[in-house]
């Protein structure tokens, strides 16, 4: 496949690129600094890469990058730029949404606080107690849902290194849903009261970036399993995937 990742010099995007080569998709790296690019990949990679380097609030760099891509990888960003992140992702989606050799698959990195908390008509996001900046990812999330693109959004924990700990726990996959379970008793707590449970077990919730990559290109296809979904992971044993 073609496939373009904006933000390719972050903790997500690079490695996007590099798996992405390795699998032998055709890459392209939308990014401020080449230079940064380069010495992150070595040669070995960076051959394989085609990068661009330019203005990602510039809608027609933007628009001529997102030319005859079959997927975007939106890993540009983080919500403690406010406004900015938010003219950001508009931007990439209005592009992906005009550019008709655009093929429209997208994958956005949003966070855990997107996802609803089981037994509940809850998200984290609305929480007392989570930081406000991450409501951010709710607006982003919420003009992806007025498109009529095929996307799918990354809603991770605390992202770390691979740790060979890790190796052999089971990659519970959830969509919507947070993936760590809940007591089915948590819709009779106040808010604040889930807050609070959900803070003491934060740590359930972090994920490798290697698996979070992984998953990603894992499902590149146009209509698959998570379309139009948001995407949970976590590590458990003995939990049936749903």
């Amino acid at each position: 496949m073609k496939m373009i990742v904006f933000g390719a010099t972050g903790n997500t995007g690079k490695r996007v690129l590099v798996l992405g080569i390795k699998r032998g998709h055709e890459m392209t790296a939308f990014v401020r600094n080449a230079e940064k690019l380069y010495e992150q990949l070595g040669e070995h990679y960076a051959k394989h890469v085609k990068v661009i380097a330019d203005d990602i609030l510039d809608p027609a760099s933007v628009g001529e990058a997102l030319a005859h891509q079959d997927a975007a990888i939106l890993a540009a960003g983080h919500a403690g730029q406010g406004e900015e992140f938010i003219r950001m992702v508009d931007n990439m989606i209005s592009q992906c949404e005009w550019q008709s050799s655009f093929s429209g698959r997208v994958w956005m990195m949003g966070g855990a606080g997107l996802l609803d908390i089981p037994n509940t008509d809850l998200i984290g996001n609305h929480l007392p107690g989570f930081p406000p900046e991450y409501r951010n990812h709710n607006r982003n999330l919420e003009r992806l849902q007025q498109t009529k693109l095929d996307w799918s959004i990354m809603c991770p924990g605390t992202m770390i290194e691979s740790n060979e700990l890790l190796a052999h726990s089971h990659l519970h996959v959830t969509t919507d849903a947070l993936p760590i379970p809940m007591p089915e008793t948590i819709k009779e707590y106040s808010e604040a009261d889930i807050a609070g449970h959900l803070f003491s077990r934060l740590q359930e919730l972090d994920v490798t970036y290697d698996d979070v990559v992984t998953c990603m290109l894992d499902h590149l296809e146009l209509g698959g399993a998570f379309y139009r979904k948001r995407v949970g992971l976590a590590y458990q044993s003995h939990i049936t995937v749903r």
